[in-house]
């Protein structure tokens, strides 16, 4: 064993020297014979138990025994560990200090376990002292995409756009919450009954986000959007069936002679991958700011300043809106301003960004449609406190915005770019708009796949003349419409 990772002899193992009550297994006793039995030609014919429902109770008590197990084990590590050696200890000898001690206290509780549960324990142990318990293997497995607690005995994932329930669980409230603390106590936050709800961000870039009792009322929610370690480049995103190489192309254009965009999208749609795929036609000459609550995006530029909002503290201080950051930034020389998401009073100021000499700038917002995302924006202004005429603030969005892309989550769990839309300017007290690319459904396939294909509408782009003086001379032909078939 490591000395110098055990505390002094003084803290020593747990005198135990039998088994914890649920991991003792009793025979089970026959049952005892009773007057008025059935004959055995009536007890033939009384429902039995499966053996699907036999095998099921005994992985039950199984998992129910590994988990107390578990807890007694957890409990001696903390007793045994020196923690404040392991912050320069090696993960190889850390897990060997945990195997010794761990294999000390079952020796001393007389419990034998085979190999592959000795393994598992070990490995589960490893992830409540380093990690974060239960929800460590589905943080490394690549094909979960967000992990959705709900309460200690419901962790649901999402996989290729669908949501299913893991085997996985907590042992009580109690465990869940020391998790949620873990996560939290890292990045200088809290969360308790007088502040139930808190945002934070994961050591790999994962959104974190978590609500405790009593507002949430059968157990603490958890949601967790994990980053995603590659970056995904427009290749990937036309490979993947998000949209097309002509949308590409137009894109490229747009983006490259700084035209202001918009990404707009439901939940789960894809707004921010979609962005962090446009930053990439953005040249590394030009400095580019990024201003977010929980920083996500991954630009791929060399000059790029990230900035991150910041809640209150305790006493209700020191709270950094991301209208305070965009505010500043704007004094930085910024070629570019890029907002993760606005969603409230700094609408005002990335409008008055893109209209006064920083072109090119893009955020992201939640709205359905590209007609509903002016529609929202003009809401935000409204929710300001600005008293400005409908007409003064459409005109103000027709001015700065030039672009809006809609992401949307088709129902098979799909996600595609359905429309890029561009605004042309006022007509009366309306804004212009005119479709150039779209997605169109055709049908659902048997496996439920929806079935759709991706088609211009035969519009030219309002653009076109700005994106030939830039060099981007985009054939007529993507902006002809698929033949219907």
């Amino acid at each position: 064993m490591f000395s110098r990772y055990k505390k002094p002899a003084s803290s020593t193992l747990p005198a135990t020297t039998s088994a914890p009550a649920a991991s003792v297994q009793k025979a089970p006793s026959a049952p005892s014979a009773k007057a008025g039995t059935p004959p055995p030609q009536r007890r033939q014919n009384q429902a039995q138990p499966s053996a699907q429902a036999i095998a099921a109770d005994k992985e039950k008590k199984r998992k129910e025994r590994m988990s107390e197990l578990k807890v007694e084990l957890h409990k001696s590590l903390l007793d045994n560990l020196n923690l404040g050696a392991l912050e320069t200890a090696s993960e190889g000898e850390l897990r060997q200090e945990i195997v010794s001690i761990s294999t000390e206290a079952l020796e001393g509780m007389s419990i034998v376990l085979n190999k592959e549960e000795r393994s598992n324990l070990f490995q589960e142990l490893y992830d409540e002292v380093m990690g974060l318990g239960p929800l460590e293997p589905l943080l490394k497995d690549d094909t979960v995409n967000d992990i959705l607690v709900n309460g200690p005995q419901q962790i649901f994932i999402e996989r290729d756009g669908r949501l299913e329930l893991s085997h996985i669980t907590f042992k009580d409230e109690r465990h869940l919450l020391r998790i949620i603390d873990k996560i939290v106590s890292a990045v200088g936050r809290r969360v308790d009954e007088s502040n139930p709800y808190v945002d934070a961000r994961l050591a790999d870039g994962s959104r974190f986000n978590a609500m405790v009792p009593p507002i949430a009322v059968d157990g603490s929610l958890v949601s967790i959007r994990k980053f995603k370690k590659e970056k995904l480049a427009i290749d990937d995103l036309v490979r993947f069936g998000a949209f097309t190489e002509e949308m590409a192309a137009y894109l490229q254009a747009a983006v490259s002679t700084r035209l202001n965009i918009i990404v707009s999208g439901g939940t789960g749609s894809g707004k921010t991958t979609t962005l962090n795929a446009l930053s990439s036609f953005i040249d590394n000459a030009e400095r580019i700011l990024t201003i977010e609550d929980t920083a996500e995006l991954q630009l791929q530029q060399i000059h790029v300043g990230r900035m991150e909002s910041r809640p209150a503290n305790v006493e209700g201080k020191g709270a950094v809106t991301q209208r305070d950051c965009l505010r500043n930034a704007l004094r930085m020389r910024p070629d570019r301003i890029i907002v993760g998401e606005t969603r409230g009073e700094e609408v005002i100021d990335m409008l008055q960004a893109m209209n006064t000499g920083h072109d090119g700038s893009m955020t992201t917002i939640h709205a359905n449609s590209a007609r509903d995302g002016v529609s929202r924006l003009e809401n935000m202004i409204a929710m300001s406190g600005i008293e400005m005429p409908i007409k003064a603030v459409r005109a103000q969005i027709a001015s700065a915005v030039n672009l809006i892309v809609q992401a949307s989550r088709l129902q098979d769990g799909s996600r595609r770019m359905t429309s890029i839309t561009e605004l042309t300017g006022m007509e009366g007290e309306v804004i212009s708009m005119q479709e150039i690319f779209r997605y169109e459904r055709l049908g659902l396939a048997a496996d439920g796949k929806i079935i759709g294909r991706f088609t211009a509408t035969g519009v030219r782009s309002n653009f076109a003349d700005r994106f030939k003086q830039w060099g981007f001379e985009l054939p007529p032909s993507i902006y002809e419409p698929i033949a219907a078939e």
